[in-house]
């Protein structure tokens, strides 16, 4: 008998231990539970925002799209030509009359705007922002308020053929001298 009640008391407090670790488990889990479904509702704000976002972003290039027109050379235009730039008129001592100096010239779009690359022994010289308007070609570079010299030049380009581009250029120097070169572009021959 004493085995039977010892067996029972075990079982018991077998059931009692086991009970109490299932409930204390079953609130881990609820704890877990709670904490996950927080989570889920912060990402699921999160979502919403971002998906807000994403329609806003989506908008405003729409209108920007519909509004704006990019422009763009024309392909008559578009790519390589040998420059050849001539001064002619100078107060500034750093430009001579005669001086002459041969590069290329690359009419490139790019998604903002028409621009030229200018080379000279295939490295990078400047680069002009420029416009087609009128049957003129329009370039400008300008040196940022921060440069030690200041220097301003506006080409304009009037004479376009599709083998020919031929135009003067415009060099001001910190506001007290300038230079006037002329401007030949030629097609490369293929």
């Amino acid at each position: 008998m004493q085995r039977i009640v010892k067996f029972l008391l075990l079982s018991g407090l077998s059931i009692f231990v086991f009970s109490c670790k299932e409930n204390e488990r079953e609130k881990q889990l609820d704890a877990r539970e709670r904490s996950l479904s927080e989570k889920e509702n912060i990402f699921a704000q999160k979502e919403a925002e971002f998906e807000a976002l994403l329609k806003m972003r989506d908008s405003l290039y729409t209108k920007k799209s519909d509004s704006v027109i990019v422009p763009t050379w024309p392909t008559e235009i578009l790519g390589k030509w040998n420059g050849k730039v001539i001064c002619t008129e100078s107060t500034c001592s750093d430009y001579v009359i005669g001086d002459q100096r041969t590069d290329v010239w690359e009419f490139v779009n790019d998604s903002l705007q028409t621009s030229v690359n200018v080379y000279s022994n295939n490295n990078l010289v400047r680069t002009y922002a420029g416009k087609l308007e009128n049957n003129e070609i329009k370039l400008n570079f300008k040196t940022d308020s921060t440069a030690t010299k200041l220097v301003d030049m506006n080409i304009l380009l009037n004479e376009i053929s599709p083998e020919k581009i031929r135009g003067k250029r415009r060099i001001t120097v910190n506001n007290n001298c300038s230079a006037v070169f002329s401007v030949e572009l030629v097609r490369p021959s293929k």
